[in-house]
């Protein structure tokens, strides 16, 4: 039989021969399990619940200042900067250019504000396009792709982690913002609503308007930003242990001897 680990399951995918050839599946949440036993019909008592398991690590030989420089943000005044940071692989499902026209507005209006986007250019034409909005537009930059350590470092030092993708499995870089103690602001989507509790582990938007909406609550509510950043972070040591998660593949593996 084919062993096929299911680490996001998307019930809109593959065929029923390959669902009845499975020995398991792991779905991220219980949602995920529910709109997959639809797709994997009689084969529910093989589908297991286990969040994804994170761990950051940011390094300590990181230059805040020459990461922005680097990235064509200029300022006189880096450490007053409000950097927040889109953490994604330049590809359609991230929707990486959601919030620049009503971000640079808002930039306009308080230059410190600025938002860099970040990560793998895995869709070609789509990285061509990000790039070129990012030059002829104020306020957004590109930067160039760091290591996992040098990334974690950027999170910790921004303002706040965005997530602007049209659909989400689970955002690992959710889940590390909150590991570092970063604020998070999400779009409002199933995969991010799973994760991130409005109001109290972070805040999600449906719009571009709401988002800068959002942003400015953060900026303005010092005891929203406090308390967003500790039950996140208390939320991803209680639900999303990598110890847990090793454990859980370790037991499904162990199944099949």
């Amino acid at each position: 039989m084919k062993l096929l680990f299911l680490a996001c399951l998307n019930p809109n995918t593959g065929n029923h021969t390959t669902a009845e050839r499975i020995r398991f599946a792991v779905a991220f949440t219980d949602k995920l399990k529910e709109e997959a036993e639809l797709f994997l019909l009689s084969q529910s008592s093989k589908i297991y619940v286990q969040p994804q398991g994170i761990q950051t690590e940011a390094t300590e030989k990181f230059c805040w200042a020459e990461f922005l420089r680097s990235s064509g943000v200029s300022s006189e005044h880096v450490d007053e900067l409000r950097v927040f940071l889109l953490v994604c692989g330049l590809r359609r499902v991230k929707d990486p250019l959601y919030l620049v026209e009503v971000f640079s507005e808002w930039h306009c209006e308080n230059p410190l504000n600025v938002l860099v986007i970040i990560g793998p250019k895995i869709d070609p034409v789509l990285s061509v396009e990000v790039e070129a909005v990012a030059k002829r537009t104020a306020g957004v930059f590109l930067a160039q792709e760091r290591s996992q350590q040098e990334l974690h470092a950027a999170m910790k030092r921004c303002f706040a982690v965005v997530n602007s993708s049209i659909s989400e499995g689970m955002s690992a870089a959710i889940l590390e913002a909150m590991d570092l103690g970063v604020p998070v602001l999400a779009r409002d989507i199933p995969g991010n609503a799973a994760v991130v509790q409005h109001e109290f582990s972070g805040l999600l938007y449906s719009s571009p308007q709401e988002f800068v909406h959002q942003s400015q609550r953060l900026l303005s509510d010092r005891e929203l930003r406090e308390s967003v950043v500790r039950n996140g972070k208390l939320y991803v040591e209680e639900h999303h242990s990598l110890k847990q998660e090793r454990e859980t593949y370790q037991q499904l593996v162990d199944i099949l001897h």
